[in-house]
């Protein structure tokens, strides 16, 4: 065994032990309570500092850099495992604040395990063992690995929500509901916004070869997210409580909605089409959250700006494909130019922003802030600033890509090959399939001649 790949199983026997061995001390949390009154320690603070570091910033910015073939993919991502590793111990040594058995605590470990998998394959991968047995099985060692380092991003997402709710106590018994619908639907308005971008600026070319508009993909989750609303915002068979119905009828719209969406985006001859359908569905959408009835006079204003928030990226959407594009797939098709117009990030940035008001407009996180006076204009002007960061990063990891795989010839031009589409003319290539960048990154240089075209 190769003494990379024993570094990495030892790691995981210690992550492994630790989990088992560490005691969960709770002797001074208050019963029907999730956390101790103590404040938060050093230790516990500098671990959500090198966790946010590692698994917010340096992980993400690696998997661009293996995408690309970048020869410092390995160097960072060492750096962060590294530094992920320590910060899993120093989760493990806190004192201070005490928290009872909670979900980011389990997930840590399965985090951590999947990290160390993703090593191994890494490494593997890297000693280029071609012959007998490991013929055979590189190939499935190579999908392993560029799914695990694609879903890592996500993964980490999801466990430092899970942080964030663990350090305040939040999200338990009857919260608990209404805290994953904020999560959940907060996410995926903020996961929809990073699509967009990534289709804005690299994914145009995969948008031709799929044969369909964009405004297909769009509407086929919305129809199936109204499908499990409407069936899972009311406990059908017991009484209609508190926003039940208003949950339930948004559900209803959506499916609806997102069935004429699919229906639109199609021509008589096959080919796609845009349509208006998912615009308009997040403008009916943030205009009932705008309306929301809410309990505190915070909670309030901060529905009625998200709602206020998710209408402007909806309005915004339809003055992009009805005037800015006039219907066509981007600018570029339009014949005025490579770069996206300034317009279009609107949409995105301020699905992103929504997401964020959204997640942080819970009973509990209201309840707090109400408590501590914060004013709604505060409130809403940080988590107005936490977008723009996240849209920056978001934006710099695509610039990384595409100065990798685009690189600027002498005249300044993207040095783009060309390639055929369906109807038999040659385009100018946006971005180059980024499955072949990864996989020559993988390969010896025999089995790259093989998937090379």
């Amino acid at each position: 065994m190769a003494p990379p790949i024993q570094l990495a199983v030892i790691c995981g026997l210690l992550v492994i032990h630790r989990a088992i061995a560490h005691e969960h001390h709770d002797d001074k949390i208050p019963e029907g309570e999730a956390v101790s009154p103590d404040p938060i320690d050093t230790t516990l603070w500098i671990h959500i500092l090198i966790q946010i570091i590692a698994f917010g910033l340096v992980f993400p910015t690696g998997m661009v850099l293996g995408i690309v073939r970048s020869r410092w993919h390995v160097p960072l991502q060492t750096f962060g495992a590294l530094l992920a590793i320590v910060g899993y111990f120093l989760g493990h040594a806190h004192g201070g604040r005490q928290f009872a058995p909670n979900i980011h605590a389990s997930f840590a470990t399965l985090l951590m395990l999947l990290l160390i998998v993703q090593i191994v394959f890494g490494v593997y991968l890297k000693l280029h063992l071609e012959r007998g047995f490991h013929a055979r099985i590189r190939r499935y060692a190579i999908l392993c690995h560029g799914v695990i380092g694609k879903a890592m991003p996500v993964v980490s997402w999801v466990q430092m929500l899970f942080g964030g709710i663990t350090a305040l106590g939040f999200c338990r018994e009857d919260h608990l509901g209404q805290c994953l619908a904020h999560f959940i639907m907060g996410s995926a308005f903020i996961g929809y916004g990073i699509v967009l971008t990534i289709l804005l600026l690299v994914g145009q070319v995969w948008l031709r070869r799929t044969g369909r508009s964009q405004e297909f993909f769009d509407s086929l989750v919305i129809a199936a997210w109204g499908c499990v609303n409407t069936f899972t915002e009311h406990h059908w068979g017991g009484p209609w409580v508190k926003n039940d119905l208003q949950h339930t009828s948004m559900g209803i719209v959506w499916w609806c909605a997102g069935l004429l969406g699919v229906w639109l985006s199609r021509k008589r001859d096959g080919r796609p089409k845009r349509n208006l359908v998912p615009a308009m569905v997040i403008l009916i959408t943030g205009w009932a959250m705008s309306a929301h009835p809410q309990g505190l006079m915070l909670s309030t204003h901060v529905h009625t700006v998200f709602g206020y928030t998710l209408m402007a990226a909806g309005a915004a959407r339809i003055v992009e494909i009805a005037f800015v594009l006039r219907d066509k797939g981007s600018v570029d098709e339009a014949g005025e130019g490579d770069e996206a117009s300034s317009w279009q990030y609107l949409t995105p940035f301020l699905l992103c922003t929504s997401g964020f008001l959204f997640m942080g407009a819970t009973e509990e996180q209201m309840a707090m802030l109400s408590q501590a006076h914060v004013s709604h204009v505060s409130y809403i002007l940080i988590l107005y600033s936490v977008a723009f960061l996240l849209f920056l990063f978001v934006s710099m990891l695509l610039h990384l890509y595409a100065s990798h795989a685009w690189p600027l010839d002498p005249s300044g031009k993207p040095d783009l090959p060309p390639v055929v589409v369906a109807n038999g003319h040659v385009e100018r290539r946006r971005v180059r399939d980024a499955e072949e960048f990864e996989l020559e990154g993988l390969m010896s240089d025999e089995e790259g001649d093989g998937v090379k075209r």
